[in-house]
Formats: structure tokens, sequence, C-alpha cells
């Protein structure tokens, strides 16, 4: 993840000392909602069957004081909040947690990062308080920064059709869509609902997931709406 550039403009606060109660989907753990059969294609095209998958709405991600803090987080989660309010149940919010193992390349990356290398209880990992309602369903927490893979895909089915918002861009957004793709899955970007870590990472995560059509396409918040 990218040391965002200090800039000005509107800037949501997030209280890290603030503990949010929220459900956590634990990798491989029994989900309390209906699932989709992993082998069972979608078919249906109509815009309904599409979910959204909101990235990492976390205090990390969005408080000004964190070295991994986006300076466009608040301009992005209005309209985060928007598309949830039209997908209804159809919604599932993500977590990147600090669980990976540390014999990996993940302990250099810590090694980098220090301020993140804590435990999952830390408050910089939980939800920023608008993003606590947006799903009726548990996260989906994972210690990778790309959130597609078997887990998700089970709960929306192979070849799904996704819209992804959320933080960062540059980071766990683009590592999402590049691996929904590679699995099948039908791809649209809201641009103007991500978060970069700055501007000019934004723009360019956004013209290389543009690079992939029709697997992924680059859209907006206003466009998503009017289709649905």
């Amino acid at each position: 993840m990218s040391d965002p550039s200090t800039g000005s403009g509107t800037q949501e606060v997030v209280e890290r000392g603030a503990q949010r109660d929220h459900p956590v989907v634990e990798r491989g753990a029994q989900r309390d909602h209906p699932v989709v059969e992993r082998g069972a294609q979608r078919r249906d095209e109509t815009p309904d069957a599409a979910w959204l998958v909101v990235i990492d709405p976390q205090a990390i991600f969005a408080s000004p004081d964190s070295a991994w803090g986006s300076p466009f987080f608040a301009d992005a989660m209005p309209r985060i909040r928007a598309l949830a309010a039209s997908f209804g149940e159809r919604v599932i919010v993500t977590r990147w947690m600090p669980t990976a193992d540390r014999a990996t390349s993940w302990g250099a990356y810590f090694a980098a990062w220090p301020f993140a290398d804590q435990p999952p209880t830390d408050p910089l990992f939980d939800l920023v308080p608008d993003a606590a309602a947006l799903s009726p369903h548990p996260t989906l927490d994972l210690p990778t920064f790309g959130k597609w893979g078997p887990e998700i895909e089970t709960l929306l089915g192979h070849g799904a059709h996704v819209v992804l918002a959320g933080v960062s861009t540059d980071c766990c957004v683009i590592s999402t869509a590049l691996a929904a793709a590679d699995a099948g899955a039908h791809v649209t970007v809201a641009a103007d609902a991500c978060a970069g870590s700055t501007a000019e990472n934004h723009a360019a995560a956004m013209q290389v997931m543009g690079l992939y059509p029709p697997q992924i396409t680059v859209s907006d918040t206003a466009s998503v709406l009017a289709g649905r």
C-alpha cells in the first residue's frame, strides 16, 4: 500500500479508539446466509443480479492520522453509501487483516510498515462508522490485498457480476478487480466511489483496470445507479 501524499480537502475523521461492533467472517467459517453454489454458472444478465463489493472501508485507510489514510476517502464514502442503498442485501464489505504468515514476504512487508503490525482487534482495522451498516452480511476478512478467491466466490457465485468500490484504488481495489477478472467474474469499477493513496496513483490504477475490457468496465456511481 502506498504512502499517500499530504493533501487538503474534506476528510472524515475516524476515532481510532472507538470500537465498532460488526460481525466477522473467519476464513472457512460457515456463513449464516444463503450461499451460491460455486459450480453454478450465473446466467442472469439483469442489473439486479449484480453484487456490490466494498473494499476495506476501515480506519487504517480513512483516518487522517494513519500512514495509509486516503485523503479522498471522505469524498468517496457518500457514493459508496448511495450504491449500497441501491444494492440492498446484495452488498459485501471486506476488511484487510494483519494475519498473514510472517515467514513469507509479508514478514518484510510488516517490517516496512511496523505501525500496521498490530493484533487484528486493534481499532485500526475497524470499519469506519459510515460503513458499519452497509451490508446485512458479515464482513469478509482476509490477510491479502486482493479479496477475490474461494471465500467470495462461495458467497457470490462463479462468474458473478460485481461492482467494486472502496479503498485503496491502487492496492486492494485493483488487486481484487484483476483476480476477479481472471476468475471469470464480470467486474464494474465505480471510479468515483474508490479512494486512492494519491490522485496520481488512483488515475494510474484506473488506467490499468481500463485495459481489461470486457471483463472489467470502469464506470462511475451515477452510471451504475442509472442502470439499476
